[in-house]
């Protein structure tokens, strides 16, 4: 079983949404996903309707603390802020650490319709990263049709 962390500051946005992108397009018999953040924000309700908008349900996602995972071996830790990247905590383990900085969604300042629009750009971002993700170092896990 491969064990892979996406960590983010608030586990609200762009971990919740990598982490619905990675279950979906990976076998769950060989990887288990989790994400989690620095902080905990809640799961932000713009991000789990841009997943919606792409079929894509994390409506039972839960924004967790890093610490709660210090015992899971991962083989995988994503960081997806600069902010996480900057304050990761140590693991001990024989996990490869990535950083993809994407820009915060939460922070979009506009109308309704921009602010939707910066959420759809990030999503799509993300979901971009994690295909090519998946494709370069779980190949054997990935269970879409790429």
């Amino acid at each position: 079983m491969i064990n892979l962390l996406i960590l983010c500051t608030g586990n609200s946005c762009r971990s919740q949404i990598a982490h619905g992108y990675f279950a979906h397009y990976t076998n769950p018999n060989l990887v288990t996903v989790y994400s989690a953040g620095i902080e905990t924000h809640g799961v932000n309700p713009k991000a789990i309707a841009t997943m919606k908008e792409d079929g894509i349900d994390i409506s039972t996602h839960t924004s967790n603390h890093v610490d709660e995972y210090r015992d899971i071996d991962f083989d995988f830790v994503i960081t997806v802020c600069d902010n996480a990247n900057e304050h990761c905590p140590i693991f001990i383990s024989k996990a490869k650490k990535f950083h993809h900085n994407f820009p915060d969604p939460a922070k979009a300042i506009g109308s309704d319709e921009e602010v939707i629009e910066v959420f759809a750009k990030v999503r799509d971002q993300i979901k971009n990263y994690t295909l090519q993700f998946i494709n370069k170092y779980l190949p054997q896990a990935n269970h879409s049709n790429l």
